[in-house]
């Protein structure tokens, strides 16, 4: 009889299902959100509601300029994954809940070995109260953090760029 699958892995495959609806050019993330074994909200990285996402104008303006990851947001189209899944969720069903996290690149399909929030959107996730992000490394490992590292170590106070 096979193994079954632990539950880190079971929410991290399901992120990586809501990731296939993304339509980013560069690099697809899927979110879910889960409170006491059950999911409160999934998003996946897309362009605002009514607007053209860059898979359907066929071009990243972040790409177009040779932006670096985790660089210039202001020039990209999508709203992320993290910030959907948040958006969409009830501010007391997001306290003390886990952040699943899974991103592919658009070009391989093979994904994102060191993915993270980006800064944007760990700062989303602080203030929506949700204590803990696992994100995925491969099919089996992942690695759980807990936000209150973010709360302790602010990024923003050393000026750098990038995740």
């Amino acid at each position: 009889m096979a193994e079954r699958r632990d539950k880190h892995n079971y929410y991290l495959d399901i992120a990586e299902t809501v990731l296939e609806r993304g339509t980013c050019l560069r690099r697809n993330y899927g979110a879910i959100i889960v409170k006491n074994d059950e999911i409160v909200s999934t998003g996946y990285v897309g362009a605002p509601r009514g607007r053209k996402n860059c898979i359907d104008l066929g071009f990243c303006m972040r790409e177009k300029l040779k932006i670096p990851r985790g660089e210039r947001y202001e020039l990209c189209r999508s709203v992320h994954a993290e910030a959907n899944a948040i958006i969409s969720a009830k501010r007391e069903e997001m306290i003390g809940a886990t952040l699943y996290l899974a991103g592919k690149f658009f070009d391989t399909g093979e994904l994102v070995p060191d993915a993270t929030c980006c800064s944007m959107c760990k700062r989303m996730v602080i203030n929506a109260g949700i204590s803990k992000v696992v994100v995925r490394n491969t099919h089996d490992k992942y690695t759980v953090t807990d936000v209150n590292e973010w709360i302790e170590n602010d990024e923003s106070l050393s000026g750098t760029l990038g995740y």
